[in-house]
């Protein structure tokens, strides 16, 4: 009897080891925001599910946990510090100039999303080498850029005559100068002490941010439908890494990355714009304040022509013709 449990104890064991997957492969992904950004539920959290199966871990490393400085993200990814990284094309505008023809006022069409404008180019070979030593997984932009003020209102471009405005990058910076105010280039996480403190008078970036970094505690007034433009994010993994999954495993990711985890993504920032601009409207203490289509005129007429001298300076026009699908 001991013999026969013994022997059929050995039997299901080797149906176990012939049946159960591989080993997993354990992929960190790094970022520098909170978990409850809006970073963790529309990217990461998709991201996750669907590799899981194919025997991918997705190891999420929050806050800075592998190296603080939203700055040196694609260095971190590419340096094999962290397998996968979520950053901002702005924080190293050098690095991204035809990327970041996505982002300038007037570049987006209204009826196109921002994640298809950047795919179109990527796949047509134009911003490959933008992203070099690394696979891209997501492309996409946020939702559009507003005033985000204390104790300024914004209805004309006078308004902004001489104020110090936080951009996220050299798209945003030239608009802002083409208003009358003083671009200063800085990370998200920085906005909240800086507007409290008067270093900076408003931000320019898109709404979800006032939710994720609790800007309503510190601003009092908000200016929509300006034509600001937007800001590109990336989420984007180590070459290497990628090389080395197996076959299973990099069908899994394929079948995510691109536009399908990029359309979750600028969804999920679309969303969580649209839910703080209800909240921060329902507040006594704020004033939110939409242009009408004649007051945006006004800024058109200063910000769109930043837009044509960039494509210039870039030498971008074939790029965002292709962006745009034209």
């Amino acid at each position: 009897m001991i013999h026969t449990l013994r022997t059929a104890a050995a039997a299901a064991a080797l149906t176990v080891a012939a049946t159960a997957p591989g080993l997993a492969e354990t992929v960190k992904f790094a970022h520098w925001v909170p978990p409850a950004h809006t970073l963790t539920a529309s990217t990461i959290e998709p991201l996750a599910a669907a590799v899981e199966d194919a025997g991918i871990e997705i190891e999420v490393y929050p806050g800075g946990e592998l190296g603080a400085g939203p700055l040196e993200q694609y260095v971190r990814v590419v340096q094999g510090v962290a397998d996968v990284v979520w950053g901002l094309q702005g924080y190293t505008s050098s690095q991204f100039p035809l990327t970041m023809l996505s982002e300038l006022p007037g570049a987006k069409p209204e009826d196109m999303t921002g994640y298809d404008m950047i795919w179109n180019a990527y796949e047509a070979g134009q911003l490959a080498g933008e992203f070099p030593g690394t696979v891209p997984l997501a492309l996409w932009l946020s939702e559009p850029n507003v005033f985000i003020m204390k104790d300024v209102d914004v209805r004309t471009p006078s308004d902004l005559d001489g104020l110090k405005i936080r951009v996220s990058g050299s798209a945003a910076a030239a608009a802002v100068e083409s208003l009358g105010a003083t671009p200063v280039q800085m990370p998200a996480g920085e906005i909240y002490n800086s507007l409290q403190t008067g270093l900076i008078d408003g931000v320019i970036t898109g709404a979800s941010a006032i939710g994720d970094f609790k800007l309503d505690e510190v601003a009092n007034s908000y200016t929509l439908n300006a034509p600001l433009g937007h800001i590109s994010f990336y989420v984007v993994m180590n070459e290497g890494k990628y090389n080395g999954l197996d076959d299973e495993q990099k069908a899994a990711l394929d079948a995510i990355a691109g536009r399908e985890l990029s359309k979750s993504a600028e969804e999920g920032w679309y969303a969580r714009a649209e839910s703080v601009i209800e909240s921060i409207s329902a507040m006594d203490d704020n004033t939110v304040y939409t242009l009408s289509d004649e007051e945006r005129a006004a800024f058109e007429e200063l910000t769109y022509p930043i837009r044509d001298r960039v494509v210039g300076e870039v030498g971008g026009a074939d790029v965002l013709a292709t962006m745009r699908g034209e």
